[in-house]
């Protein structure tokens, strides 16, 4: 199903949605069950078989990955006075789910090769404050998790694992969300897979699933019905929204082989800017499985153009882009820094054909010529 952007001047979108005849069936049974709220059976089946792929044990289906961050981050007990270690690159969710726990996010730049966290860089912003670690597995590439794992284990930390835009990447063989205490997933538009709004925590442990099923629940007792022990949230997922999500979620790996497809037809196609180092797209390390949520690239000395005037000049040629996340820019964050100034995230959904990946790269190639 074609999404029709609602800018008519772009005509390849950075990223959309895939929805087909499965999403839209599941939706319709939805709605005549009357289920069309936080109960139904879609909700159940979605967290089931999402926390089955991903090799946990247990899912809670959120309103949104914001909330399943804030989620997570309450339930493990963060709160006033705290200090969580973010990476500098992220989405401003990261840091916002911490501010919300009345904590402090200590940032931590970034390793120059995968983009992700430097574990090397951790410990030394670890004080008596420190309660946690975020590590992101940032636009579809996991964090290098066992030094970070050894980090958190030999101080005592909580690790929470930001796997927002990496449904289906791979650590050493394991998929992203199955390392952490929790485990933080979003189910945006633009995500590989997709319920509209939408989030999951993912957990093996039986005592903080059941603790964030009731904070999720406004703080409901599960034994007595309007009966609230604790302050809570409204955080959860709708039956319609899991509906989607669960014909979503049985296309996901025909998603990530696309995904993975999509990049490959990018590195053919700007080849030879590679090999000259005019730019650089993010790699793939030997413990990783890239999922490529979006194929990005840095602009390297020799590009002729600065980033912000390549990614308008692409504009106009009805090609949208987006820019690396905003930063922290107090402290030495030079290699963020550096990312978030040559990065260009270039149209990645999964629908994209081989003939439109050529219209890119040919106009990037036209503009520098």
């Amino acid at each position: 199903m074609k999404n029709n952007n609602v800018n008519n001047k772009i005509k390849i979108p950075v990223a959309e949605p895939s929805l087909g005849k499965e999403e839209l069936d599941n939706v319709i049974e939805a709605v005549k069950s009357s289920w069309i709220s936080s109960k139904g059976k879609f909700i159940e089946e979605f967290e089931t078989n999402f926390a089955k792929y991903c090799g946990a044990k247990y899912g809670i289906a959120t309103s949104n990955g914001t909330t399943a961050l804030h989620l997570a981050l309450v339930a493990l007990g963060i709160g006033k006075g705290d200090e969580v270690i973010i990476p500098n690159l992220t989405y401003i969710a990261t840091a916002n789910a911490v501010v919300y726990c009345g904590a402090k996010p200590v940032f931590v730049d970034s390793h120059p090769e995968y983009w992700c966290i430097d574990p090397e860089k951790i410990e030394k912003k670890i004080t008596s404050k420190t309660k946690a670690i975020i590590p992101v597995h940032l636009y579809g590439h996991p964090a290098d998790m066992d030094p970070i794992l050894k980090i958190a284990k030999k101080h005592n930390l909580y690790v929470v694992e930001d796997a927002a835009e990496s449904h289906g990447a791979e650590y050493k063989g394991g998929k992203v969300g199955s390392f952490g205490d929790i485990s933080c997933f979003s189910f945006f538009g633009n995500k590989i897979i997709t319920t509209g709004e939408g989030g999951m925590c993912l957990t093996n442990d039986k005592n903080l699933v059941e603790k964030m099923r009731i904070l999720r629940n406004q703080g409901v007792n599960p034994q007595k019905k309007y009966w609230h022990d604790v302050v809570g949230f409204n955080y959860r997922m709708t039956n319609i929204q899991a509906a989607i999500g669960v014909a979503q979620l049985k296309k996901m790996n025909q998603f990530i082989k696309s995904k993975r497809q999509i990049k490959k037809w990018y590195e053919e196609n700007l080849k030879d800017l590679i090999e000259k180092d005019f730019i650089s797209i993010q790699p793939e390390m030997p413990w990783a499985k890239n999922v490529y949520w979006m194929t990005s690239i840095l602009l390297g000395d020799k590009f002729s153009m600065k980033r912000n005037d390549l990614m308008d000049a692409l504009e106009q040629k009805g090609i949208q882009t987006r820019p690396p996340y905003g930063i922290q820019k107090e402290g030495d964050f030079s290699i963020a820094q550096e990312l978030s100034k040559t990065g260009i995230n270039l149209p990645s959904s999964v629908n994209l054909s081989k003939e439109e990946v050529k219209v890119v790269c040919c106009e990037i190639k036209n503009l520098i010529n």
